[in-house]
């Protein structure tokens, strides 16, 4: 069965797909600008007719519906490109962040089964590095960044070649709702883990299925779309495309035909410029991290934010005083806090007044399908003052990928219902708005991206002078948090603090390696010998750092 919008035929079904959902709104604004990053922009025609051809490419070299392909670059039109490609064929586009060194890379290529990757040149060395020990990637697409490395030694293709030797055309067979996507975030170690969620889930949760302030889903896959026929509003996602919070800040605006803009890396100097340019309306970031630098780089210059209507910050701390900030530079701007988790998608959202409380966290309202539970599973009553776990029930994830017993540890069933628990506290307020009060676990939150002790620990533990180590976060004006940690040192060894630095940098990413650093006789530990944070936490409060950040 067919029908018929304005003269464009599609299956009478609901596909609730993201390359669906992309097709829809390249058919309503084809000759609309889509992307813009740095002196290039592409419409939705344009950015259409690339992922096709890159994704018959891939087609042709094995990549089919279940196959994951790893995408490893920072924000560019190509990066968006490669993600729809893949789920053009039904495939799924693994995010690879490039911050990660060998260990990382080698656990991820290998956890998330990757068999084709698309990446910058820049990373041609690690990628050669790690390639022998990841035998299922089977083919190599390169994007030309201008850096001049050499890939020659793994046979990888020259992105625009790719796309040459591949139809521009739209003819893919019919998707489902139930194809899959994976966003890979911190595990249990550090390592990164696979939060695997069905399509419409995902769009339900992060993507616009759902109107996040009245709780309403969106009525069917066109709705979207349509509404982007009537107007737009211009987006800059400034977080890197690694993260969920901007693949799907651009996702949204893409699937409402509105334009994206993207800064390659951020730098709040560059990110002023692109507003001013390209007379951005809605600016998204990542908490302290970005929301400082930004106010100080718009007070230093003489940036014209005329065109901004909103600032909204999701996935890290977003504190009270830079909010107050934003709202006196910027006064014709709406500021909105949102909060969720990768495994959880979009928990809720609050409005910033001004004057707000200054000693409060993140205070939000819950979407209609949050709770909060107790650590027995048991739903607490939204009283004043109680305080429990947060959880999601309705579209939520499938689970981690290759991780089942993880899975066991952030869901639990209900009254016969299925709650997402991701391990974040909040406490219920007299008004029915909840105050976000942080994860109960160990993870420290250093602008957005998550760092696991144990993890840093065996790094700083591998190194022959330390003998014990314990790492946690300590916080910090622009980040949030940033990565602290104690050390006992081997006896008779003296610490050689930038060698220790140095040594961390080859075993993990550089923004997991801590910025201070004590010294202590012996670690505080129980008599299992398991850590003892709170003692670490105290051992700082009471000593001088003997390195690094102070403050």
């Amino acid at each position: 069965m067919f029908a018929q919008n304005d003269n464009m035929f599609y299956f009478d079904r609901v596909a609730l797909n993201i390359a669906d959902l992309i097709e829809h709104a390249v058919d309503a604004v084809p000759d609309r600008v889509a992307v813009i990053c740095g002196d290039r922009r592409v419409t939705f025609a344009e950015l259409e007719a690339r992922a096709n051809r890159l994704a018959h490419h891939l087609a042709a070299h094995g990549v089919s519906r279940g196959s994951h392909v790893g995408v490893y670059a920072k924000n560019s039109i190509e990066t968006v490109e490669a993600m729809i490609a893949a789920y053009k064929l039904r495939a799924v586009a693994v995010n690879v962040n490039y911050r990660y060194v060998h260990p990382e890379l080698r656990h991820l290529f290998t956890d998330a089964d990757l068999v084709a990757l698309v990446h910058e040149r820049q990373y041609a060395d690690k990628v050669a590095g790690v390639l022998p020990e990841t035998p299922k990637v089977k083919h190599v697409v390169v994007i030309d960044d201008g850096s001049g490395a050499d890939y020659s030694g793994y046979g990888g293709v020259d992105y625009e070649t790719a796309l040459a030797e591949g139809s521009p055309d739209r003819d893919f067979g019919e998707r489902s709702a139930d194809d899959l996507y994976i966003l890979y975030t911190g595990g249990t170690t550090g390592y990164p883990k696979g939060v695997l969620w069905r399509h419409e889930d995902i769009w339900r949760a992060l993507g616009g299925g759902i109107n996040f302030v009245t709780g309403e889903y969106v009525a069917d896959e066109w709705t979207l779309s349509e509404q982007g026929k009537a107007g737009c509003l211009v987006r800059l996602p400034a977080a890197p495309l690694i993260h969920g919070a901007a693949q799907w800040a651009a996702f949204g605006a893409l699937f409402t035909g509105s334009p994206v803009v993207f800064v390659p890396r951020f730098d709040a100097h560059d990110v002023w410029r692109a507003v001013q340019d390209h007379s951005v309306q809605v600016l998204t970031i990542v908490g302290d991290a970005m929301a400082r630098p930004l106010i100080e780089a718009y007070a230093e210059g003489s940036y014209d934010a005329s065109s901004l209507v909103a600032v909204s910050s999701h996935a890290a701390l977003f504190s009270q005083s830079v909010k107050q900030e934003f709202l006196r530079t910027l006064p014709h701007v709406v500021i909105t806090d949102a909060i969720g988790a990768s495994e959880s998608g979009f928990t809720g959202i609050g409005m910033v007044s001004k004057d707000a409380d200054h000693s409060a966290g993140p205070r939000v309202s819950f979407g209609k399908d949050a709770v909060l539970l107790d650590e027995l599973g048991r739903r607490v009553e939204p009283s004043a003052g109680a305080v429990g776990l947060i959880a999601r029930r309705g579209h939520v994830p499938l689970g981690y990928y290759n991780d089942p017993e993880k899975s066991k540890t952030i869901f639990v069933e209900l009254d016969g219902v299925r709650y997402v628990v991701p391990g974040d506290y909040a406490r219920y307020e007299a008004d029915g708005t909840v105050t976000l009060l942080g994860r109960g676990s160990q993870c420290v939150n250093t602008g957005g991206e998550k760092v696991y002790p144990e993890e840093v620990e065996g790094a700083l533990k591998s190194h022959p002078d330390v003998f014990d180590a314990l790492v946690f976060g300590i916080p910090d004006d622009r980040l949030g948090q940033r990565v602290a940690a104690v050390i006992e040192p081997r006896p008779g060894r003296p610490l050689d603090f930038p060698a220790i630095e140095s040594h961390a940098r080859a075993e993990i990413a550089g923004y997991k390696v801590p910025r201070t650093w004590w010294v202590a006789d012996e670690i505080g530990r129980s008599p299992s010998g398991k850590p003892d944070y709170p003692w670490a936490c105290r051992y700082a409060g009471e000593h001088e750092p003997a390195f690094g950040a102070k403050g």
